[in-house]
């Protein structure tokens, strides 16, 4: 990756957090790319409140991987739950672009409890993956794909 694409991802994250501070929500860390944000509710709330929210948005819960149930059987505790979220149309557009889209689309949004009694929400933005494609197109719909999540994060914050 370029300097100037890994500085343009860095200012994309810190622009994504500050709109997200400024929302009512707040990080619960920092892991690189990952963005991950506080929101009130407990996972099962959340998922709840995700589902719909990304309904309304014009996208729609295309998967789902229950990995505290999966991980129950090795006696590991957790709640965890992601979501694939994609929009048909969208994806189209992507994969005529770049048929190795797939192994990022549709996105993966991550609720879980930190352990912490906190509830939260994760995902990688679309376009720290997708750019490494040198596709403009897939990475021109990869930017406005972060701008949906962040806004569908954000909602889950209010």
């Amino acid at each position: 990756m370029s300097k100037v694409s890994s500085l343009k991802i860095t200012i994309f994250t810190a622009a994504v957090a500050a709109v997200l501070v400024l929302s009512g929500s707040a990080f619960a860390a920092n892991k690189g790319p990952v963005v991950q944000v506080r929101v009130r509710g407990s996972v099962d709330e959340v998922l709840d409140r995700l589902k719909k929210t990304v309904a309304s948005g014009g996208m729609m819960v295309m998967g789902e991987l229950h990995q505290g149930k999966v991980l129950e059987m090795t006696g590991l505790r957790v709640k965890s739950e992601t979501v694939f979220v994609g929009n048909p149309t969208v994806g189209k557009d992507v994969f005529a672009a770049d048929p190795g889209a797939g192994v990022v689309l549709p996105v993966r949004i991550n609720v879980f409890d930190d352990g912490h009694g906190n509830t939260i929400v994760s995902y990688v933005p679309p376009s720290h993956v997708l750019s490494e494609f040198g596709n403009p197109k897939v990475t021109e719909i990869a930017r406005i794909l972060d701008g949906k999540l962040q806004n569908l994060v954000g909602m889950l914050g209010q």
